[in-house]
């Protein structure tokens, strides 16, 4: 069934997401909570941090859709904080959980979302885009952060992701 966006700019956006949403629960298969915060003597983000991120910026993108939401993790990940150290971070079910909750709702905005919104500039310090140009952004960063959870599968002696 092909899903019919409101703005033509959508809809290979779309496509993304939802085989994001889905390669995130394969990204995460089987891995242990314990395996999800090793770091292998590097200064490389763990699967936790890269989990929670994630989740992070579909809130970030939804909000501007305008849904006040906040993701469960939201103080450890709001104002786009890097790994910390010292934190303990939720556990990979409490982020596939929250995941799940943000996904429809970020989907059926992006869904509706019309050429007027997208074309809307985004204000920020020392920068301006357009909301079209964050949305693509977050999608190739959606695709960069997996990207990273399958490397860390094989590092970590997990089979590879399976994306069927």
């Amino acid at each position: 069934m092909e899903t019919k966006t409101a703005s033509n700019r959508m809809y290979a956006i779309i496509t993304l997401f939802d085989m994001h949403t889905k390669y995130f629960h394969q990204a995460l298969e089987g891995i242990s909570d314990e395996d999800a915060t090793e770091r292998l003597d590097t200064k490389a983000n763990h699967i936790k941090w890269l989990t929670g991120s994630l989740i992070q910026e579909r809130y970030e993108l939804a909000k501007i859709f305008g849904q006040d939401l906040k993701s469960d993790a939201d103080e450890l990940f709001k104002d786009h904080k890097g790994i910390q150290d010292d934190a303990i971070y939720p556990t990979l079910d409490a982020y596939k959980k929250d995941w799940d909750k943000i996904s429809p709702i970020l989907r059926a905005e992006l869904i509706k979302a019309t050429d007027e919104k997208l074309d809307k500039i985004l204000e920020y310090p020392g920068m301006s885009f357009s909301v079209y140009e964050m949305v693509s952004f977050d999608a190739y960063r959606e695709a960069n952060c997996i990207g990273q959870i399958a490397l860390w599968r094989r590092l970590l002696n997990y089979p590879g992701i399976n994306y069927m």
